[in-house]
Parts: structure tokens; C-alpha cells; sequence
């Protein structure tokens, strides 16, 4: 997106999940850039992974609604208000066919695609609600669109992180709360860089890409899209 459609965070409190991540860092980066004061959450994020005063690190995992709810709490604690939440957690495994994977390995994708979001939605939706705004983003996968073989896991609970974002925003629209679910193609990260070795990394979405859409969906001009599944698939489209 270009800069005239990044839009303007100032004054909003954002809580980003994934914060020092492959694509974290960038949107973290976008959100300060933009005015934001932003929450990164991690589970071993650092105040100094970020070198800049509106930045928090709030080390912890979101592996219940109990979790979700300490982590809510304690940015409502410091600052009384949480405007956005940028929920970039997620994992890949793959490999097997649906008849060969195995309980463990749908459970984890699940649990880390999908649960993940659940319990932090089900945390952050009542103070949303009782502020009578915000703007709830996650990011999902272009193949919870379009499945592949052999990552059936993986793409079910993609498709289920939509599904319950299209879910949120009808169930906001009335409290001023907007949800979407972004789509990427293979994002350009370390991590995807190490785990394919010879890829064509130039059909792969820039990081950048994706935090100035999320940036855009967080500030006033983004306030009219919501219940938006968005295909960021670049040069793989």
C-alpha cells in the first residue's frame, strides 16, 4: 500500500501477539511508526527487542482464556484501553495426508491457529465492547481458501480462524468493533527462508506489505471494512 493509505495510529494502544516474529517485528515497527503505543506480546519478547519509548514487551503465551485474560488485563492496567489487537500467532506443519496425520499434530495446529485467537478475542471483545470501539485483525492463509495436499492440518485451522473473524464482526458491528482476517501467500521471513531453501522467494509477500495493511485497518480509515477476508498473495496470485 502506498504511504497516502497507511493511515494514522495516534493515541491508540495496540496489543500485537507475535511481536518479535518474522512478520511481528515489522508490524510493530508500522504501528510506532504510525503513532501507536504498542503492546508486543511474546513469549520471550524483551523491551529492548524494540528501541523505542511507546514500546511494551509483555512476555507471555496465550494458551488458555485464563492466560488471554492476564495478558488483557495487564495492558488495561497500564494504560486502560486497548484500541487494537493484531493477532499474528500461527504455526505451519505439514507433510502428511489427512489419513497419516496424527492427533498430536492436528491438536498443535489448532491449538496454535486457532485457540490462540479464540481465547484472546473471547479477552479483548467485553472491553471493546464496553468502549464502544476497536479493530480486531488476524492473520490467516491463503490456504484457508485454497487447501493443499498434505497440509490438511494446517489449512482446516485456517479456515476455522476465518470463519470465527466473520463470526466477531457480525456479532460487533453494533459496538463500533471491526474484524478481519488477512490472507498472505508465503511471507518473506527468516524463518520461511531456513525452512525452504531454494525457493523462488520472489513470488513470496513482503513483511512490510502486510503491516501496512494492518496499520491501515487500524486507523480511521479503515473504519468502514469489517467481516473482510483479504487476499495478500503478491506475486503467487
Amino acid at each position: 500500500m502506498s504511504s497516502k493509505m497507511t493511515g494514522k495510529t495516534s493515541n491508540k494502544i495496540a496489543l500485537v501477539t507475535g511481536a518479535d516474529g518474522g512478520l511481528g517485528t515489522h508490524v510493530v515497527k508500522a504501528l510506532l511508526d504510525s503513532g501507536a503505543t504498542v503492546v508486543g506480546l511474546a513469549p520471550h519478547v524483551q523491551q529492548s527487542s524494540f528501541d523505542h519509548p511507546s514500546f511494551v514487551a509483555l512476555p507471555a503465551s496465550i494458551t488458555s482464556l485464563d492466560t488471554a485474560k492476564k495478558a488483557v488485563d495487564s495492558v488495561l492496567t497500564r494504560f486502560g484501553k486497548i484500541d487494537v489487537l493484531a493477532h499474528l500467532v500461527g504455526g505451519f506443519t505439514g507433510g502428511q495426508t489427512v489419513a497419516e496425520t496424527d492427533d498430536a499434530s492436528w491438536q498443535q495446529m489448532f491449538d496454535t491457529n486457532l485457540n490462540s485467537g479464540f481465547h484472546l478475542f473471547r479477552a479483548v471483545i467485553p472491553v471493546m465492547r464496553k468502549a464502544e470501539g476497536g479493530r480486531i485483525i488476524a492473520i490467516g492463509s491463503r490456504q484457508a481458501e485454497f487447501p493443499a495436499a498434505k497440509v490438511g492440518a494446517y489449512s482446516a485451522s485456517k479456515a476455522a480462524l476465518v470463519s470465527l473473524v466473520k463470526t466477531v464482526a457480525l456479532e460487533n458491528k453494533d459496538a463500533g468493533i471491526t474484524a478481519n482476517v488477512i490472507l498472505p501467500a508465503t511471507i518473506d521471513t527468516p524463518g520461511n527462508r531456513k525452512a525452504m531453501p531454494g525457493a523462488d522467494t520472489s513470488q513470496w509477500v513482503e513483511p512490510a506489505s502486510i503491516a501496512s495493511l494492518i496499520v491501515w485497518l487500524a486507523s480511521d480509515a479503515g473504519k468502514d471494512v469489517t467481516g473482510a477476508a483479504i487476499p495478500v498473495y503478491g506475486r503467487a496470485a
